[in-house]
């Protein structure tokens, strides 16, 4: 998993959008895949549109034609790009995208978020968080609820804007996923993480009333789940998602 909540998010002026930049790629063809990839998503080549010949891109990114090639497969296997003979390289529609890749999902804070894209965010959320929820407060096991309870007390200890209280948030919430014993839920990792990751940037609960709500309702997620009480589970990781919701302006 990528080190999340690294970087400060920038006002992108006049458009509503607030980007948050991503961590250099691990490599020379993610690296491109990024670029690519943001450029696609920020909708600077629209759908239907073919993106510059190959000797173009390989002046612009200055890598070699395998690199190139290598890149363009990863955002085919995204969903972002499609190939055609004696056509080109085409973006796809959005319908396409694989919109739980982590990457895909962390391109789209570095294209730039909105209050729409934090609201698709925790729909999603609420579709599946509480349910995951439900099913770990009546399957959890000892490990589960130190893992719970670790993420809870890191989210104690720490700063309300340090990297430890987001990663222990983060690690409480995929806590939650990984005890309803459903490895679809787990599969949602990617979704939760970007969440978070956009809710600290823009907001951290730093004021001391605002830092003990989200205290006390992260509290409650792990108690009801500890005493095996699915409704009130479920209940709490809604509570948790409305409040980040109304913390950045984004509820309905």
């Amino acid at each position: 998993m990528r080190a999340p909540f690294a970087t400060p998010p920038v006002a992108s002026s006049g458009t509503g959008l607030v980007v948050i930049p991503a961590g250099r790629a691990r490599s020379n063809h993610a690296e491109v895949a990024r670029s690519l990839g943001t450029a696609i998503i920020a909708g600077r080549y629209p759908a239907g549109a073919k993106l510059p010949g190959d000797g173009e891109l390989l002046a612009a990114f200055r890598v070699s034609r395998p690199v190139l090639r290598e890149s363009v497969k990863t955002l085919v296997a995204k969903g972002l790009l499609t190939t055609k003979a004696r056509v080109g390289t085409v973006v796809r529609e959005r319908a396409a995208w694989n919109m739980f890749d982590a990457d895909v999902l962390a391109w789209h804070l570095e294209a730039g978020i909105d209050r729409r894209f934090l609201r698709d965010l925790a729909e999603i959320r609420l579709a599946v968080e509480p349910a995951a929820a439900a099913l770990a407060a009546e399957r959890r096991s000892p490990d589960d609820l130190a893992a719970l309870e670790a993420g809870l007390s890191r989210m104690r200890a720490e700063p309300s804007d340090s990297i430890g209280f987001a990663e222990g948030d983060l690690a409480l919430h995929v806590a939650v996923a990984v005890a309803s014993g459903n490895p679809f839920m787990r599969s949602i990792g990617g979704v939760i993480e970007v969440a978070l990751r956009a809710s600290f940037q823009l907001s951290a609960p730093v004021e001391a009333a605002e830092r003990e709500t989200v205290l006390a309702a992260h509290t409650a997620i792990v108690a009801a789940i500890a005493a095996r009480d699915p409704e009130r589970a479920a209940d709490a990781v809604r509570h948790v998602i409305h409040n980040g919701l109304r913390r950045h302006g984004a509820a309905a």
